[in-house]
């Protein structure tokens, strides 16, 4: 038995779930997020819970059994609460700015790189830290992911964009032995 999948998800005040064939759809709060249902688990909603079962214990039924609470469970939250990642901008002559809802980025390239921030989405920047938020966990995983990727922390000096938790390995430079 999975130990994610058999947890029971506490639905809370203002959330509705509503679980059709195909999808199940979360509204909350922040908004709403739709969800796959995955073909070989069983989803119930029951007096203020939602708990996932799997039909069978084929490989691919117990794959999918805590997949499918996991991504009920970040819906939830999601629409809930919101999600939200922080990533450092380290580097002499680096600059971050918002230019309208486009995020204006110098990072050492002979051009500014501007990045289009996607449908639901929202990106701040306070100095030299930008915020990715938004009620899809993936989809402000993904922002962050891609922003990091424009000029990713080199192990020398740690010029680049870091996740704000994140630990750079530090390398010697050539003073030899």
């Amino acid at each position: 038995m999975s130990r994610i999948g058999k947890l029971p998800i506490d639905i809370p005040s203002g959330v509705t779930i509503t679980v059709d064939s195909d999808v199940i759809t979360v509204k909350g709060a922040k908004g709403e997020l739709t969800v796959p249902h995955l073909s070989d688990v069983t989803v119930k909603s029951e007096d203020g819970k939602i708990s996932v079962t799997r039909k069978d214990d084929e490989k691919i039924a117990k794959s999918q059994h805590g997949l499918q609470r996991s991504l009920i469970n970040n819906a939830v939250e999601g629409v809930t609460k919101g999600f939200e990642k922080k990533l450092e901008v380290n580097g002499v002559g680096f600059r971050v700015a918002m230019k309208g809802t486009d995020l204006e980025m110098s990072l050492g390239y002979s051009h500014p790189v501007l990045y289009k921030a996607p449908q639901g989405i929202q990106i701040s920047t306070n100095k030299m830290e930008i915020t990715v938020s938004g009620i899809d966990k993936q989809a402000v995983g993904q922002v962050a992911a891609d922003i990091r990727k424009l000029r990713k922390p080199e192990p020398y000096k740690g010029k680049g964009i870091k996740y704000a938790d994140e630990q750079i390995l530090r390398k010697s430079g050539k003073t030899g032995k």
